[in-house]
């Protein structure tokens, strides 16, 4: 019977199938590509033709497209800047940041030999001999951000840049960086290297609204560029990278500093100055120019504060001021100025409980649109005027019990009309109150949640156990109980987790 098996199984084959399937000697990876290639020979030629053809096309393109822009340095250098601009849900204008400022356009003999250097050594140090591109820096940097998982360097010459940022967008594509390369060789085919790193330092963004390096010593040292130390064109130039993220005037000047002695260190490197003028420099104390006062923006400053964050974190600085960004956002402006006030007098009204700062949102339950935030009674209060406390982490109290409740109904430890104790109770050293101190027996779950009664809570956060109800806070999207849970213990519950 197996055989008579065996033998239809046989049967069901064709002839000509089985004359097809190469044996498994025969069927090397070798002659598998070959096969391939063969069978798709035309489409084969069709894809290498259309790939020619785009390398052909994009130079010409690109060329024809931006011949006008490449004529004289005016041409490449200048270009309106906007700054960023809120709007409220009706498009009103409430809030403006980067207001536009005119570039003082310098020569490079102005610019002290030090920061011509600096820039150099930390930017391009073959930037002097290379045709506008570096074949080693683009595949230095492809291999770090590999290894990084993300980008960490860009391997653009200084030529690279210039173009970027006067021509073309930060946009981190094959196309874009196709079209970077063929313009920067055309820079370096139609102007000087001097005349490159002039237009550079002209145009660059130094961060605090300081486009080129005349308005950068002005805005971080009140001084012409001309005046510039060898230190503080160091530091000037460390903050490039990323100058949101540096500014000594915005952020811990250490940073800057560490990035200062990075910029020295090159230059030693470079042999562009000894190590004894790198210590020196690195050694003077840096003073810094006071921000200049300008008009003040009054709705919703916390609000506009963090738009232009997530702004900054998605876009960039540079990019956002360089196009002039206007953004609609779901502010309701009416709602806000009545929240503001509603705020600022019930704070005064609570002064006699050492009330010292509130916060309000207001969120569409519809589609999660914040159409209010004040992140403080009063911006103008020198004490914690700044801080948003809307976003704040803090413990949130109550307003945490209805989270552990939800779990406990989904996973029906307890439904709206279970029984629950408030009775005075422990739970090892630990004994919670009401907050009226007293106590009722036996109690439903609504009765107990719409009391907002301590002692039934924690015996419901009990019955979940903490570890489950932290894991079902961050599926509702709370990410900051980032603790051991035994570190919250039961009273999580009543609010004692820190959330923004």
């Amino acid at each position: 019977m197996p055989r008579e098996r065996r033998t239809r199984i046989k049967k069901n084959y064709h002839p000509q199938d089985m004359a097809r399937m190469p044996k498994l000697k025969e069927l090397t990876s070798k002659k598998f590509l070959l096969h391939l290639i063969k069978q798709y020979r035309k489409q084969l030629y069709w894809l290498a033709g259309i790939i020619v053809a785009i390398i052909i096309l994009i130079p010409v393109f690109t060329y024809v497209y931006f011949a006008g822009d490449l004529k004289d340095k005016v041409s490449i250098t200048s270009r309106s800047k906007t700054g960023l601009t809120l709007m409220d849900q009706e498009g009103k204008t409430f809030f403006t940041f980067y207001q536009p400022k005119a570039v003082t356009y310098i020569p490079l003999a102005d610019v002290p030999t030090s920061a011509q250097e600096a820039v150099v050594a930390a930017e391009d140090k073959n930037f002097y001999t290379n045709p506008g591109f570096s074949i080693t820096g683009m595949i230095r940097a492809f291999i770090r951000n590999t290894i990084a998982g993300k980008v960490v360097e860009g391997g653009s010459t200084i030529s690279q840049e210039l173009v970027k940022i006067a021509l073309l967008n930060a946009n981190r594509t094959i196309f874009r960086k196709y079209q970077e390369l063929v313009l920067a060789m055309e820079l370096n085919r139609r102007f000087s290297k001097e005349d490159i790193l002039e237009m550079y330092l002209n145009s660059v963004y130094f961060g605090e609204g300081a486009f080129g390096i005349e308005n950068a010593a002005q805005a971080y040292f009140g001084i012409p560029a001309k005046e510039l130390t060898l230190g503080q064109a160091a530091l000037l130039v460390g903050l490039l990278p990323a100058p949101s993220a540096y500014s000594p005037l915005s952020n811990d000047p250490a940073i800057a500093l560490r990035k200062q002695k990075l910029v020295l260190t090159e230059m030693v490197d470079a042999k562009m100055i000894t190590q004894d003028q790198a210590d020196a420099a690195a050694a003077v104390q840096i003073s810094y120019h006071p921000a200049p006062k300008t008009e003040t923006n009054t709705l919703a400053p916390h609000f506009a504060l963090y738009v232009k964050d997530l702004l900054i974190k998605k876009y960039g600085e540079e990019r956002i001021i360089r196009e002039g960004f206007q953004v609609k956002t779901t502010l309701n402006s009416t709602w806000q100025e009545y929240a503001e006030r509603a705020v600022q007098n019930r704070i005064e009204v609570l002064k006699w409980n050492d009330a010292g700062n509130g916060a309000a949102v207001a969120i569409d339950p519809k589609n999660g649109n914040i159409n209010v935030m004040v992140g403080s009674h009063n911006w103008l209060d020198e004490k914690n005027g700044k801080i948003n406390m809307a976003v704040r982490a803090r413990q949130p109290g109550s307003s945490f019990k209805p989270i552990i409740y939800a779990d406990a109904l989904e996973k029906k430890l307890i439904t709206p009309a279970s029984i629950l104790h408030d009775d005075p109770i422990s739970y090892g050293s630990y004994k919670p109150e009401n907050y009226d101190k007293t106590t009722r027996g036996p109690v439903t779950v609504r009765r107990a949640l719409s009391n907002s009664l301590n002692i039934p809570a924690v015996e419901v956060m009990n019955m979940l156990g903490v570890g489950e109800g932290i894991n079902f806070a961050k599926k509702l999207g709370i990410t900051t109980l980032t603790k051991d849970p035994n570190t919250y213990g039961l009273s999580l519950v009543l609010g004692s987790g820190e959330v923004p």
